[in-house]
């Protein structure tokens, strides 16, 4: 008898023995728990994973698209794009604050 590859279908419910079987454990994040790690909505979260700027897990089988996704490819989103600082805004003109 030979083994066969196991294929996950939903990796959050995936568990490795002795982990708490929680599937941030793993790395493994939902929509929800995605977009509250990043600290913006999920709507906003779904709307870059179809503009293909954050790498997401489509899970098959299910009749809506239920996504997941990897602690790691977040982190490397977040460190891909560095924001940059700018130039305070005042409410002051250009000519007012060269006098000042």
């Amino acid at each position: 008898m030979s083994l066969s590859p196991c294929v996950v279908a939903n990796p959050a419910k995936f568990q490795v023995s002795g982990s708490q079987g929680s599937s941030s454990a793993i790395g493994w994040l939902t929509a929800a728990e995605a977009a509250a790690y990043l600290k913006v909505k999920a709507r906003s979260l779904l709307r870059w994973v179809r503009a293909g700027k954050i790498k997401a897990y489509a899970l098959t089988g299910t009749k809506r698209r239920v996504w997941r996704f990897r602690r790691e490819d977040l982190d490397t989103a977040l460190l891909s794009h560095p924001v940059l600082m700018s130039e305070t805004p005042t409410v002051l003109s250009n000519t007012e604050r060269r006098i000042a």
